[in-house]
């Protein structure tokens, strides 16, 4: 049952990562990659809600981390497209974007989840 939790929350989650990329680059047109952006910080905040409110209740809840953990949240955020969109403004010319693109995933991302963690 753990390998189903884990193949249907990576499929809700990538999905869900689509359908925000794809609205994102409607309403905020732009060469940055700001879909995947949201989507990876949505998720490090949603993974960190997720590992503090259920710490103590894994017994209770364990379909949570192959469902929503490792499921939801991995097909959510996605280092490979993320590595991508950086390569792909690098290969474009737009160092810097691509430079503040890697700084604020990366700050912002473990930031989310130190804050969370740290106050749950």
């Amino acid at each position: 049952m753990t390998y189903f939790y884990v193949f249907l929350g990576g499929g809700l989650g990538s999905l869900a990562r689509y359908i925000i990329s794809k609205f994102s680059a409607r309403v905020i047109p732009m060469d940055f990659p700001i879909g995947t952006l949201i989507a990876n910080l949505v998720a490090c905040i949603l993974l960190a809600l997720l590992v503090v409110g259920f710490s103590n209740k894994q017994a209770d809840f364990q379909w949570i981390q192959p469902l929503l953990i490792i499921g939801f949240c991995g097909g959510f955020s996605t280092f490979s497209t993320f590595s991508n969109e950086t390569f792909a403004l690098i290969d474009g010319g737009h160092i810097g974007l691509a430079l503040l693109n890697v700084a604020i995933s990366i700050i912002a991302g473990i930031g989310l989840i130190f804050l969370i963690r740290i106050k749950g």
